[in-house]
């Protein structure tokens, strides 16, 4: 870009670490090639990592003065993402993960919508991508609307105000008089966060024009365990703040209790307690599973099949893991709540 730096806001990085060693390089390196004239500085909130994650960040910040860290002990995201702010020292605060890579124009990009819109917070697309086949399939899950449920982020193509934002791009006084991201919530703290951004009479932009490569969980073990927990941190969320959910989050839970039901009336049947017209009422309730084991089929071997036969059946097998996990955890959450729960899907195995 050719502007002067005396015209251009400082911008501080975020980013929560731990146990990410295979990621952190390159994120950190995304962010130092910004194609972005004015002053930076990336603060890394740093977890217990028990990998390599920890070393090469201190060889990266000997390499370059403006990558500095604090401790995480806790390793909570919101914790490590309250103690790099309140490190940082620019107007403008990027939020940036350790499984994301940024596009070389997204900072100049994002601050020019800031500057255009008036808005508190501005996000863009997360573009999911994959270095196994597993990987790629969920990085397929997610960049689809049957995957994540269509939320703007995953594939909103129009610029315009939005209900949240992935990862973020902030004034620093307006996440600073929010309060900064509450820490007793482990998992959707940006939509909540969003939430009293929003509640503050400010505005979350949505940009379809940044980018943001993702890299998901690698193993089918992960998912599960990252989705049972994000989907218990939602329905911790639809306790806190009823009203204010929108529809799609009730999906999932509805898709896992059908199941359930299914599955009861299946025993029944089978068991010869259920019989005659009563066992044909009851089988109504198959329909939903029926339903959605054909658009199953339908998405992982039609409309979004794979280049190669083991992609669609590997896709058909995520998918169901996604929301039938997440489902499970936000049943778990509206229950009971979520204040035990936390993801341990970024542990090193």
């Amino acid at each position: 870009m050719a502007h002067g730096t005396t015209q251009l806001p400082g911008v501080s990085y975020v980013m929560p670490v731990f146990n990410e060693e295979a990621y952190i390089e390159n994120a950190v390196r995304t962010v130092l090639a910004q194609d972005y004239d004015g002053e930076r500085e990336l603060i890394l909130a740093l977890g217990p990592s028990t990998d390599a994650t920890n070393q090469i960040v201190a060889d990266l910040a000997v390499e370059d003065p403006r990558v500095t860290w604090v401790l995480n002990p806790e390793t909570d995201i919101p914790v490590g993402l309250n103690l790099a702010m309140r490190a940082s020292k620019y107007p403008i605060i990027v939020r940036v993960d350790a499984h994301s890579e940024l596009q070389p124009d997204y900072t100049s990009r994002a601050i020019a919508t800031l500057l255009r819109t008036g808005a508190g917070n501005v996000g863009g697309l997360m573009k999911a991508r994959g270095r196994t086949p597993f990987q790629a399939a969920v990085a397929r899950a997610y960049n689809s609307r049957i995957g994540l449920g269509g939320g703007q982020y995953h594939g909103g193509t129009v610029d315009g105000p939005a209900e949240s934002a992935y990862l973020g791009v902030f004034r620093r006084e307006v996440v600073f008089d929010a309060g900064l991201y509450d820490e007793s919530v482990l998992r959707g703290e940006d939509w909540e966060l969003n939430l009293r951004i929003r509640a503050a009479g400010h505005t979350v932009w949505f940009d379809p024009t940044l980018e943001v490569t993702y890299w998901p969980r690698e193993s089918w073990a992960k998912l599960v365990r990252q989705f049972t927990a994000t989907g218990a941190w939602r329905g911790e969320l639809v306790r806190r703040y009823r009203g204010r959910n929108p529809l799609r989050f009730f999906v999932p839970p509805l898709l896992v209790l059908s199941v359930a039901i299914s599955a009861i009336v299946a025993v029944l049947q089978l068991s010869g307690v259920a019989g005659g017209w009563l066992s044909l009422v009851l089988s109504t309730v198959y329909l939903g599973p029926a339903a959605y084991l054909l658009l199953l089929l339908w998405v992982s071997f039609v409309s979004e099949r794979g280049s190669t036969p083991r992609d669609s059946w590997l896709y058909f097998i995520v998918l169901p893991t996604m929301h039938l996990a997440w489902g499970t955890g936000f049943i778990g959450g509206v229950v009971r709540g979520a204040r035990d729960v936390i993801d341990t899907s970024r542990s090193a195995a």
